[in-house]
């Protein structure tokens, strides 16, 4: 296998077959001359950090009518960002979106470093993000490694030490087949084909650019890599969620600490998340309900069950700790997830107060 040969052919067959996407300049408008916008090439990379491209499309669309420049963005009111992140799960992203863009913009004069060392300076921008927007917008030839190229490489040069410990080695073979010409469209290209052809089961092998140089595939091997060790058991936690709505429909809601997890994000007062379950923690004195289904949901490193607590109080009640939101300016879409899933736990609550 001549690495040069390899990369010729997935660009080939990258210029035939390229996905269309909001954020991608295609290999035709690149011909012609199109360069990359690298804040929306950053905007989409952070977005897709442990989410679908799917899932994404809709939020880079709303984010970018919104603040379609990287000023836009810096000059943003926190709230909005996070209010329009909601759903997107990883919150520690938005807080780092709205840093790097303020730095880009106080200390960059509002334009993207060029070079991948240069990007990782700026907060939230890690090796991957980094190489992505020097390769695609700045045509740096930086390798970018992604889940979908870790597998194209493990397939491709019959890798079966298992991940996480085999990632150097893959991104080595990786850099091996790194272009210094159009970089960034073949950094696309792989990841195109890990995404369509070169899945995680069920390859279509048949119709893949590569599959003549596949030392995975000659080896039978190529459906089962890369391997991945056993993942240890996720450890479940416990707490209580408070809903307290006014009898003028307003509804009390808690910040939460910038840093840990939904950090800054708006939400229901509760306890703390641990096993076995805290003590209860009202954030008022009321009459309180439990909801007759808990609330399950699954973070990175742990899965979580909340108790949902239910009230309606006066008007003229003062909370210990939140504050209530009028029902006119209550959004439950700008609830992160799992937020959201404790106000569909409490319907009978939510339909009184819809009803007013």
């Amino acid at each position: 296998m001549r690495d040069a040969e390899v990369s010729e052919r997935l660009l080939d067959w990258y210029d035939a077959n390229a996905r269309v996407m909001p954020w991608r300049v295609g290999p035709a408008e690149r011909r012609a001359g199109v360069r990359p916008d690298p804040y929306r090439i950053w905007l989409s990379e952070v977005m897709l950090q442990q989410t679908t491209v799917a899932a994404v499309q809709k939020y880079f669309r709303r984010f970018t009518a919104r603040w379609p420049g990287v000023a836009d963005l810096a000059a943003a009111e926190d709230a909005e960002v996070m209010a329009e992140w909601a759903g997107l799960g990883y919150y520690a992203r938005a807080r780092n979106l709205l840093k790097c863009a303020r730095a880009v913009v106080s200390d960059h004069h509002g334009r993207f470093p060029e070079t991948s060392a240069a990007l990782r300076t700026l907060p939230g921008i890690g090796p991957y993000t980094a190489a992505a927007i020097a390769a695609i917008a700045f045509d740096e030839a930086a390798t970018v490694v992604d889940g979908n190229v870790e597998r194209v490489v493990a397939r491709l040069f019959a890798v079966e030490e298992p991940l996480p410990g085999v990632k150097p080695r893959l991104t080595e073979l990786a850099t091996r087949l790194t272009p210094a010409e159009r970089p960034g469209d073949h950094a696309q290209a792989m990841m195109d084909l890990g995404a369509t052809i070169c899945t995680p089961r069920s390859p279509a092998c048949g119709i893949c650019p590569l599959v003549a140089d596949c030392q995975g595939r000659a080896a039978g091997v190529a459906a089962s890599v890369p391997r991945k060790a056993p993942k240890p058991a996720k450890p479940e936690r416990r707490g209580i969620a408070y809903v307290a709505i006014r009898s003028d429909g307003a509804v009390l809601l808690e910040r939460r600490p910038d840093s840990g997890l939904l950090g800054g994000m708006l939400g229901w007062p509760g306890t703390a998340w641990a096993e076995p379950e805290p003590a209860p923690a009202p954030p008022l004195a009321a009459d309180w309900s439990e909801a007759p289904v808990p609330v399950r949901h699954t973070f990175t490193h742990f899965h979580l069950t909340l108790r949902v607590m239910t009230a309606t109080v006066p008007d003229d009640i003062a909370p210990d700790r939140g504050s209530f939101h009028p029902r006119a300016a209550f959004r439950p879409a700008s609830l992160p997830t799992v937020m959201r899933k404790v106000f569909d736990a409490t319907r009978p609550v939510e339909a009184r107060l819809f009803r007013r």
